[in-house]
C-alpha cells in the first residue's frame, strides 16, 4: 500500500490547514482541548458544525447529492487527521454519522427532503434511543412499546444511556410494534421530531468524571406519526443493523488515537509528579507506548481499506466489528498510560476546570486536565455500540463461520 500523498492530496491537505487556521477560533480550540467525553461542549460543537456547513464540509462521508462533500477515502482521512491535530471540537454527530445514512438508504423521498438538509446544516440534532434497562447488548429484548392509533404510534417505555438527550431536539428510536415470533421480527425504527413532545421526559445521569452526557428517557403515551417510521413496520432490526455498521466503523478511529498518544507523550515528557523521574525515560513505559503506537498503525491499515470501500458504496460489514474491538481497546490502553504518567495529579476531581472560559488555578496541570476524565469515560468504549464480546461473536459468525 502506497501511503505517500499524491500532489492532489497534498494540495487538499494544505487547503484544509488554511481553512482551520482561518476558521478555528481560540475558544473552539479550547472546547476541543478540554473534551473529556465523547463530544465537545455542545454549544461549541454546534458552532463548529455550522462553520463547516457554510464551507460545505459538515458531512465528509455523505454523497454530494445529499449535501455531503463527495470526498474520497484519502480526503476524509486527511480532514479527520488535520482536525484532531489542532483540537477542533468533536461535534454531536449522531445525525450525520448514524441516522443520516439510514434515511438515505431506507427513507422515503419525503423523509429525505425533510431531514437530510437540516442534519447537514446543523439545524436539527438527533440522539439515539436504543438501549434500555435490561436491554443493552441484547438489544432484541427491548420492551419499549409502540401501539398504532390511527396515523400515530403511541409509545410507552424507557431508554437509558441516551447520549445528548438533554441537548438534542430529535430522537431516532427502536420500539416494539409486535410481540409474536422472534424478538427481532417485532421491532420498528421511528423518528421523534421533538424532545419536548408531551409525555417524553429526560432524567440526567452524571458520569464518574462528573460530566452530564448520558440520560434516561421516559415515554408516557408519547405520540409520533406513523409517517416518521423508517422502513416497513417490524423491519426495524434490519435498519438498526445497518446503522450499527456506521456507528462501529463508519468514521476513522486512528486520527483520535494518534492525537491521544501525543497527549500521553507530552504528559510523560513533562510530568514527574511522584518525584521519581519522567516516565518517558522509563523503559517499560516507553515499550508499552511503542506497542500502542504499533497497534494504531495496524488499525490504520484496516481503516484506510474500509474508508476506501465506503467511498465505493460498500458497507463495512463485519470488519466494522473488528475495528471497534481494536480501536476501543487501544484507546483504553492509551488512557491507562496517560493516567500512569500523570501520577498523583490524576486523583483531584475538578470537572469545573474543563468548562469553557474558566481560567482559575487548578491542582491538575493544564496538560493533564482530561487524562482522568477520558480514562473514566472511555471505560464504556468497549461496551457502547455493542460490547466487544458481542463484536467477537459477530466476527466469529460472519468471518470465521463458526
Amino acid at each position: 500500500m502506497d501511503l505517500s500523498l499524491s500532489a492532489e492530496d497534498q494540495a487538499f491537505q494544505d487547503e484544509v490547514r488554511r481553512f482551520l487556521d482561518d476558521n478555528l477560533s481560540e475558544d473552539l480550540r479550547e472546547a476541543g482541548a478540554k473534551t473529556g467525553g465523547v463530544f465537545a461542549d455542545f454549544a461549541a460543537g454546534l458552532r463548529w458544525h455550522k462553520v463547516l456547513a457554510r464551507r460545505g464540509w459538515s458531512a465528509p462521508s455523505w454523497p454530494q447529492e445529499y449535501g455531503g462533500t463527495g470526498w474520497n477515502a484519502t480526503q476524509r482521512y486527511i480532514f479527520a487527521r488535520e482536525c484532531t491535530a489542532v483540537d477542533a471540537p468533536r461535534i454531536f454527530s449522531m445525525g450525520l454519522r448514524m441516522v443520516g445514512p439510514v434515511i438515505m438508504k431506507f427513507g422515503t423521498p419525503e423523509q429525505k427532503a425533510k431531514y437530510l438538509p437540516k442534519i447537514v446544516a446543523g439545524d436539527i440534532t438527533f440522539c439515539q434511543g436504543y438501549s434500555e434497562p435490561g436491554s443493552g447488548s441484547d438489544l432484541a429484548s427491548l420492551k419499549t412499546r409502540a401501539v398504532r392509533d390511527g396515523d400515530d404510534y403511541v409509545i410507552n417505555g424507557t431508554k437509558i444511556w441516551t447520549t445528548g438527550a438533554h441537548v438534542a431536539d430529535h430522537m431516532f428510536c427502536l420500539v416494539r410494534t409486535a410481540a409474536e415470533g422472534k424478538p427481532q421480527d417485532g421491532i420498528s425504527f421511528v423518528l421523534i421530531d421533538s424532545m419536548q413532545t408531551p409525555g417524553l421526559s429526560v432524567k440526567p445521569i452524571v458520569t464518574l468524571a462528573g460530566d452530564h452526557e448520558v440520560n434516561q428517557v421516559f415515554f408516557d403515551n408519547v405520540r409520533t406519526p406513523v409517517a416518521n417510521r423508517i422502513g416497513p413496520e417490524n423491519a426495524g432490526w434490519t435498519v438498526a443493523k445497518y446503522l450499527l455498521e456506521f456507528e462501529r466503523g463508519g468514521d476513522a478511529y486512528t486520527p483520535n488515537l494518534y492525537a491521544r498518544i501525543e497527549d500521553v507523550r507530552r504528559i510523560a515528557r513533562e510530568e514527574a509528579a511522584d518525584g521519581s523521574g519522567r516516565l518517558i525515560e522509563e523503559r517499560g513505559f516507553a515499550e508499552r507506548l511503542a506497542e500502542a503506537e504499533i497497534a494504531i498503525q495496524a488499525l490504520e491499515m484496516i481503516e484506510l481499506q474500509v474508508l476506501s470501500d465506503l467511498s465505493k458504496g460498500r458497507n463495512p460489514g463485519a470488519v466494522s466489528s473488528q475495528m471497534k474491538i481494536r480501536g476501543s481497546e487501544t484507546l483504553q490502553a492509551l488512557d491507562h498510560l496517560g493516567v500512569e504518567a500523570l501520577a498523583w495529579y490524576a486523583a483531584p476531581f475538578e470537572p469545573e476546570a474543563r468548562t469553557m472560559g474558566r481560567n482559575e488555578p487548578t491542582v491538575v496541570p493544564d496538560l493533564g486536565l482530561t487524562a482522568m476524565p477520558l480514562y473514566l469515560n472511555n471505560r464504556a468504549a468497549t461496551i457502547y455500540a455493542g460490547s466487544n464480546e458481542i463484536q467477537r461473536n459477530i466476527v466469529a459468525k460472519a468471518v470465521l463461520a463458526l
